[in-house]
């Protein structure tokens, strides 16, 4: 169609080519190649010049209209990366939603009046990019996936019991120590479950016995602060605790000192649109100014 319109300006294929920086050649078979397709003839070819068939005018009339929509089309686009708006659909762990998003979610919209925000919680990572998700953030061994996963934090297991138990029960003082205490894990199968302690630079596996187990990190948390007994949680999720000594750590010097990443995963990290990224960019800056190590 633009090899049509510029045929048509300059008058000539060979003049076309030349201001646009084609072949004479490649002008002539594109146009070629539209009459073919639409099974007219557009152009009358002279020795030197070209004049326009009546059914070719009546296709200028409408080539020209396509090509202002698209021209218009793509000036909108300009405005795009400046506009903060639509719905940005989240998935992620229930603990990091509570804790780490929705202290500061409110104050974010409040910024980005135009932008609504779906946020879908589970244990696991459950790619559903082809039904619409935007983000998930998820931490530990990610499966292999064609996906984009970028690492925005790091999370370590602490165990833990309040004040109040440890006083009336003891604090344990080595791993194994803790087969004489009341703890408490998730009743799906999961890493965390594993509670894994550093002694004499090797990592040993404590085989906790629970005296119940519960789906949601929260409940565990529940458990601790109202002094059932042991738990162990990621950081981020129970630092706010620790630091306000409604929690303590216990047997800190065998913690693991493996870490589990944190990761924003999106479908492809080419033309992010605007609301991914200023919600992105915001994450990144809350965990900086409110990182959860204890």
């Amino acid at each position: 169609m633009l090899a049509f319109l510029w045929a048509n300006e300059h008058g000539s294929f060979s003049s076309a080519a030349r201001a646009r920086g084609l072949s004479p050649s490649a002008i002539s078979k594109l146009v070629t190649r539209l009459e073919n397709r639409l099974s007219v003839r557009l152009f009358q070819r002279g020795t030197r010049s070209l004049t326009l068939t009546e059914e070719g005018a009546i296709y200028l009339r409408s080539a020209r209209s396509v090509m202002d929509a698209m021209a218009e089309a793509d000036s909108l686009a300009e405005f795009f990366p400046a506009k903060i708006s639509g719905t940005l659909r989240i998935h992620t762990m229930a603990t990091f939603a509570k804790h780490q998003i929705v202290p500061w979610l409110p104050d974010f919209l409040q910024a980005h009046p135009d932008l609504s925000i779906e946020i879908e919680v589970g244990a696991q990572f459950v790619d559903q990019f082809d039904q619409g998700l935007d983000i998930a953030i998820h931490s530990g061994v990610l499966p292999d996936s064609s996906r984009v996963a970028r690492r925005v934090g790091e999370s370590n297991w602490i165990t833990c019991a309040s004040p109040e138990y440890l006083k009336a029960r003891g604090t344990p003082e080595i791993p194994d120590d803790l087969l004489n205490h009341d703890c408490y894990h998730f009743s799906f199968n999961s890493p965390w479950n594993v509670w894994s302690y550093d002694v004499d630079g090797k990592s040993v596996v404590v085989p906790i016995k629970p005296r119940s187990t519960f789906t949601q990190g929260d409940l565990l948390r529940s458990v601790a602060l109202n002094d059932g007994g042991i738990i162990r949680l990621a950081d981020f999720h129970i630092g706010a605790d620790i630091k306000a000594g409604r929690l303590v750590p216990v047997l800190d010097e065998y913690r693991s000192r493996i870490v589990q990443p944190i990761y924003l995963i999106y479908a492809n990290r080419n033309n992010l649109s605007p609301r991914i990224r200023v919600f992105v960019e915001h994450l990144e800056r809350q965990i900086a100014l409110h990182p959860w190590h204890v």
